[in-house]
């Protein structure tokens, strides 16, 4: 067997960490949306606050790839996206917390439209769906979707710290 070159391992681990990086909330925000779009869900607020750093996430990891896996600037981004992604989990922890009832959530109603009269406005508050934070619209083994979104990016997040320390040494 040959001998692996020196740094060989921790590129690999650069690189696997700005893989995650890109994947997961790739793969979260899609499940998120297909929930949505295909599966006739309704995010609460709160659930789109989750969103958004998921997106920040997909783009600092995009930009990680273009440097090399080992350099500063990668390592500095796919951090950048762990930290979107613990962001986006910090969120799922607090959200699941309201579900659970152990913290209050959002008390007040937001309307998102694009303008347009008062009829079109009164049009779309009658019409929206009230879907509420605190209230469990699909679970699977006995977690609802905001505490998967925290299990897997606060786990994902931390993942990826671990093989970007383990990348960056010499």
């Amino acid at each position: 067997m040959a001998a692996m070159p020196r740094g060989a391992s921790s590129l690999g681990a650069a690189s696997i960490a700005r893989l995650i990086a890109l994947l997961l909330p790739l793969g979260l925000l899609g499940g998120a949306l297909g929930s949505q779009y295909f599966g006739g869900l309704n995010p609460c607020e709160m659930c789109y606050w989750q969103r958004w750093p998921h997106a920040a996430a997909i783009a600092l990891a995009a930009l990680a790839f273009t440097a090399s896996a080992g350099s500063r600037r990668a390592s500095a981004l796919t951090l950048a996206a762990a930290a979107a992604i613990a962001v986006s989990g910090a969120i799922g922890v607090y959200h699941a917390g309201v579900e659970a009832g152990i913290f209050e959530g959002v008390t007040t109603c937001s309307v998102t439209g694009g303008g347009g009269s008062d009829a079109d406005l009164l049009r779309q508050i009658t019409q929206a769906p009230i879907v509420r934070c605190d209230q469990v619209q699909w679970a699977f083994l006995g977690i609802s979707m905001a505490g998967w979104n925290a299990i897997l990016s606060l786990g994902g997040a931390l993942t990826i710290l671990l093989l970007t320390r383990r990348g960056a040494r010499p």
